[in-house]
Formats: structure tokens, sequence, C-alpha cells
């Protein structure tokens, strides 16, 4: 069980890292960055007009998966244990497992959005959410 929570953590890790390099990205790639990662033409028109709104929730969601690849990677015994690390790993998980399966209901509120976008974040919000609940678990 052991192994399992340690694989599943890295690979948490991994997948947490590689979604906030994404989202701190899209603050240098401006709107074809959003634009290609399907966050829809409201976004990038927000970001081509100088807003503010669209680099600061890429910098907020890119920190918070920044935290949770730092959780993870305690999990997997790579960094010292954190504080509320099992909690923390469950939480993520449970967090990941509702937006995967909250898209019927997001949908009409993010019309912008891509259905590539709501394909590819969903399948990735299923699988981070099992990894974390699975390394959540097995501690």
């Amino acid at each position: 069980m052991q192994e399992l929570a340690r694989l599943s953590s890295m690979a948490a890790a991994l997948l947490d890292a590689a979604a906030a390099v994404a989202h701190l990205a899209c603050i240098f790639w401006g709107a074809h960055g959003l634009r290609l990662l399907g966050a829809g033409e409201r976004i990038a028109g927000l970001v081509e007009a100088g807003h503010w709104y669209p680099p600061l929730i890429s910098a907020a969601i890119g920190s918070l998966l920044s935290l949770l690849t730092a959780y993870a990677l305690s999990g997997a015994g790579l960094l010292g244990p954190l504080p509320g690390l099992r909690p923390v790993l469950a939480l993520a998980g449970t967090v990941f497992l509702a937006r995967a399966a909250a898209v019927p209901w997001l949908r009409p509120l993010f019309q912008g959005n891509s259905i590539r976008f709501w394909r590819v974040s969903s399948t990735i919000c299923l699988a981070l959410g099992l990894l974390h609940l699975a390394a959540a678990l097995g501690r």
C-alpha cells in the first residue's frame, strides 16, 4: 500500500508541476497561450486589452498547483514532511474529482472555453483526483 501511495504521489507531483508550469506560462504567452490551452476568446480578449484578471487567475492557479506539487513530493518522500500532508492530499483529490464531475454545471458559466479544454482539463482533473486520493489513503 505504501508503494502505491509513493508512486501515486510521484505521478501527482509530475502532473501538478506540468499544470502549474502551463498556467504560469500563460502569463508570458498571453492571449496566444490561453487560446492554445482552450481557455476561450473572452479570456484571451481580456489579456489583449491589458486586463489584470487573466494573469492574476493564472498566477493564483499556478501557485496553488506548485504548492500541491510540494505536498505530492512530500508524500513521495522526496521532500521533508509538510504539515497536514494527508488531509491536504485528500482535500486536493476531492476538489480535483469534484471539478472533473462538475463539467455540466461549469460549462454554461464559461461558454467561451472549447470542448477540447473541457475534455482535456476534466481528464487531467480526474487523474489528479485519483492520484491525490491514492496518495492520501496509502499514508
